[in-house]
C-alpha cells in the first residue's frame, strides 16, 4: 500500500478541526506576545491592534466554521480565515520592516501565518 494511501486511510476529519483549532489558538497567544513588544508610539499601536485581531480572529472563525449551520457557511469563515492570515503575515512584514522586532525573533510566527494561509486556502478549494 502507497504512503498516500496510508495516510488518507488515517485521515480522521474531527481530529484534524480539533488539532487545527489548538493550533490556531497558540498561534494567537503567539501573535498577543508578539504584540506586547511593539513600541509604545502611536503607529505602533496601531500596528500591534491590527496584527492582534488578524492574529487572534483565525482561530476564532475556524472555530465557528466548525460549528457552521450549512457548507456555504463553512467556506465562507474559512475565506475569512484565509484572509486575516494574509493580513497578519502582511502586519508581520511592516514589523520587520520597521525593525521593530527582528526577523529571527518572528521568524516562528511568520512560518506559521505562511503555514496556516496555505493551510486555509486549500481547505477553501476543496470545500467548494
Amino acid at each position: 500500500m502507497t504512503k498516500m494511501k496510508e495516510n488518507n486511510e488515517n485521515y480522521n476529519p474531527k481530529k484534524f478541526g480539533k488539532e487545527l483549532e489548538q493550533r490556531t489558538k497558540k498561534f494567537a497567544i503567539q501573535i498577543i506576545r508578539l504584540s506586547t513588544r511593539l513600541p509604545g508610539i502611536p503607529e505602533g499601536r496601531v500596528i500591534k491592534t491590527q496584527l492582534t485581531k488578524a492574529g487572534t480572529s483565525i482561530g476564532a472563525n475556524y472555530r465557528e466554521a466548525n460549528r457552521a449551520r450549512s457548507k456555504a457557511d463553512f467556506r465562507n469563515k474559512i475565506k475569512i480565515c484565509e484572509s486575516e492570515a494574509s493580513e497578519c503575515q502582511y502586519w508581520l512584514e511592516i514589523i520587520i520592516e520597521m525593525e521593530w522586532v527582528k526577523m529571527e525573533e518572528t521568524k516562528s510566527e511568520f512560518n506559521e501565518s505562511s503555514e496556516l494561509l496555505a493551510l486555509f486556502t486549500s481547505i477553501a478549494k476543496n470545500s467548494s
